[in-house]
């Protein structure tokens, strides 16, 4: 039996890791793991490459695995305390670019790309339900969010130039699982929630496994497309509050404006005043899409994932009741 070979690039990180390790299972994949590091562990029957995602070598290891299917899962998420903008972008922004580059001289059929809500932008204007066919407005202060919305530009373009590279694009909410971090779950941890005054910060959770059952789906299916990946549902930063059993204090947004411009100014954070938008204007994905078209229904909802994700902070030592 021939095999279909999947390259995932970001193969390392947090999503990236259980992606291979999913597709590794597949007696009919042959994987190929593409990161900027050496991995810490190893799984027998994957093909491992090291090189950084805006590399020369890329090309050559796209041409030399010959993939059908790329899984683009390389960007930066949480940015390194010695990180600045425009390696940020050189990463998330060219690196899909030399990656996009080397797919369509390969011939590779199809590519699978996580973007996010974040594409969206964060806006006071932004449908209380965000579907695929809204606007991307990316707010250029927030880097992720920008260079989500210049990539989901770039494969719009691709799209055009070269039909023959099947795209499917999944904006995905904010991922919850048993052992995940990023910023949102910082936001969870504070002994004493934020919410600004007049709003009602709601988020939409996606499982991660869900996640990976979405593009395992992608691989399998000839669907195309844009897809909103996030559970039924909502949860507002009070409801999450009350889940946590902590209090909620809502502040102006003024004063939370002032607080943040203080300690960026004594290096105290990495975010400054404008971080207020993405703690009010949350962008909530509507996944009617992804179920109805694509064919993928999650298995948990917002509310449950967030269940499970809190059930596991507890039983971690460090994790505070």
């Amino acid at each position: 039996m021939r095999r279909k070979t999947i390259l995932v690039t970001g193969s390392s990180g947090y999503l990236g890791s259980q992606t291979v390790a999913a597709l590794s299972k597949r007696p009919d994949l042959l994987v190929v793991a593409l990161d900027v590091r050496e991995p810490s562990t190893r799984i027998p029957g994957v093909v491992y490459a090291v090189a950084d995602i805006r590399a020369p070598e890329v090309d050559a290891i796209v041409a030399r695995n010959a993939p059908e299917v790329v899984v683009h899962l390389a960007s930066i998420v949480t940015p390194g305390k010695n990180s600045n903008r425009a390696f940020e972008y050189d990463v998330d922004v060219n690196g899909t670019r030399n990656l996009l580059q080397a797919c369509v001289k390969h011939g590779v059929k199809r590519i699978i790309v996580s973007s996010s809500g974040a594409a969206y932008g964060y806006y006071a204007d932004s449908p209380e339900w965000l579907v695929e066919s809204d606007a991307i407005r990316g707010n250029k202060v927030f880097a992720y969010s920008c260079h989500k919305r210049l990539v989901e530009e770039m494969l719009l373009e691709y799209r055009h130039s070269h039909p023959q590279l099947e795209q499917i694009v999944f904006r995905i909410g904010t991922i919850l699982g048993a052992t995940v971090r990023n910023q949102i779950t910082d936001l969870f941890e504070k002994p004493k929630l934020i919410a600004i005054a007049g709003s009602d910060s709601p988020f939409v959770f996606i499982h991660d496994q869900d996640v990976i059952g979405a593009i395992v789906h992608g691989i399998d299916s000839a669907r195309t497309g844009i897809f909103n990946v996030a559970g039924d549902g909502k949860l507002t930063i009070f409801e999450i509050a009350q889940r946590l059993g902590k209090d909620c204090r809502v502040l102006p947004a003024s004063v939370v404006q002032a607080g943040l411009w203080l300690l960026k100014k004594l290096h105290l954070t990495q975010y400054g005043p404008e971080q207020i938008d993405f703690l009010r204007y949350r962008p909530v994905l509507l996944n009617t899409r992804l179920k109805k078209e694509f064919g993928y229904v999650p298995k948990l909802n917002s509310a449950q994932v967030f269940e499970l994700y809190r059930q596991s902070r507890q039983s971690q030592p460090h994790a505070q009741p």
